[in-house]
């Protein structure tokens, strides 16, 4: 115990000495929560939308009454008058629209006669989430359109009676799981794999063969080390990161207990995985290179960013697995929902089992000579 405590003191010695490794491990993912969270999930407001009205009768009065509307209350997108409809779907292929109405001749005297007229509606779908968000604003205004202006004496339709559970989640909210979970990997990555690894290059290690320390005892201690690390990065993007997001958890004694022990979790198992890959590896420009390759595969398959029921089967598969997506779903079981310690016991089952499994095969990876 006195040796793997040795090493442990060692590393966070050399971890504290170097504020520019504490910054990078633990500032960078809290910028990131900061601008990818109001850069991503907004509403989308002032969108240009072209009107070209052939018909000027009372009907199309009332699209552009509607159109007035949104552009004074919810401001989705404003209106801008057209006198040609090739002339707005040319600005919408080039960017000066991002849509087009057109009203057709007679559209008035079709729809009071109950002929069922048509509005044309071009977009530019090459942003889906823009294209998507016109066109849902655009069909609520045509179901409104449709609607009787008297109602009717017998209700023969069904409506849908939506219950949230949850108070709204603004992206921010929503992305805070998973900058925590990329600050504490961030942090595995820098004060965990590549300094091993530049121990390796200078000379370091061979220092470590040389005493009576174990094979075991030497894995431990820096898997121990760099796990402290990853729970000092964890709790600190936590607690500076939930004030940011104006969420409320540091003040209740019990969702911090169960976020320490899901910071735990994760952090032996990170440091345990990146232990296991980095065991045998003697470059150190491996893994600098390794670093935005895992990046990818682990942080954004894991639902941090989009909802896995999005993604195709093949890369199902590889979150199913991931252990980013057990720890940014722990995480959010805890900031999102309050969901108690029966929703985190999975993850922690998942995290302390792959952490384990990896920390024994590093073990036997483990070479006790040069």
């Amino acid at each position: 115990m006195t040796r793997l405590l040795a090493i442990v003191e060692r590393e966070l010695r050399k971890f504290f000495r170097s504020p520019s490794l504490m910054l990078t491990a633990m500032v960078a993912p809290l910028i990131q929560l900061v601008i990818l969270g109001n850069a991503f999930g907004g509403k989308i407001t002032d969108a240009r939308v072209g009107v070209v009205d052939y018909d000027g009768g009372p009907q199309a009065l009332r699209i552009h009454e509607a159109f007035d509307s949104v552009a004074a209350n919810i401001r989705t997108f404003r209106t801008i008058r057209y006198d040609s409809d090739k002339k707005a779907q040319e600005d919408v292929r080039s960017g000066r629209l991002d849509a087009a109405v057109v009203i057709p001749p007679q559209f008035s005297r079709r729809a009071l006669s109950g002929e069922n007229p048509s509005i044309g509606f071009v977009v530019d779908n090459s942003d889906q989430f823009l294209s998507g968000s016109l066109t849902a604003e655009m069909q609520a205004l045509t179901d409104a359109l449709n609607r009787p202006r008297v109602d009717q004496r017998v209700v023969n339709t069904v409506a849908l009676r939506i219950v949230e559970l949850y108070p709204f989640v603004e992206y921010m909210k929503y992305l805070l799981p998973g900058s925590i979970t990329l600050a504490m990997f961030v942090s595995v990555m820098i004060g965990g794999g590549m300094l091993y690894i530049d121990d390796k290059a200078r000379g370091v290690h061979e220092g470590f063969l040389v005493t009576p320390i174990t094979r075991l005892e030497l894995v431990l201690g820096l898997v121990a080390s760099g796990a402290i690390k990853a729970i000092l990065a964890g709790v600190v993007l936590t607690l500076l990161g939930s004030l940011i997001a104006g969420m409320d958890v540091v003040f209740h004694p019990a969702l911090l207990l169960q976020l320490l022990l899901m910071i735990v979790a994760t952090s032996f198992a990170f440091n345990s995985l990146m232990f296991l890959l980095m065991v045998r590896v003697e470059d150190p420009l491996v893994p600098r290179a390794m670093f935005g390759v895992l990046n990818t595969l682990l942080y954004f398959p894991s639902g941090a960013i989009y909802p896995i029921a999005a993604f195709p089967g093949w890369l199902r598969a590889i979150a199913r697995v991931d252990p980013f997506t057990y720890a940014v779903h722990g995480f959010k079981a805890v900031l999102l929902k309050d969901a108690g310690f029966a929703a985190l016991a999975p993850d922690l089952l998942y995290l302390g089992l792959i952490g384990t499994l990896a920390l024994v095969l590093a073990t036997r990876l483990f070479k006790r000579t040069l």
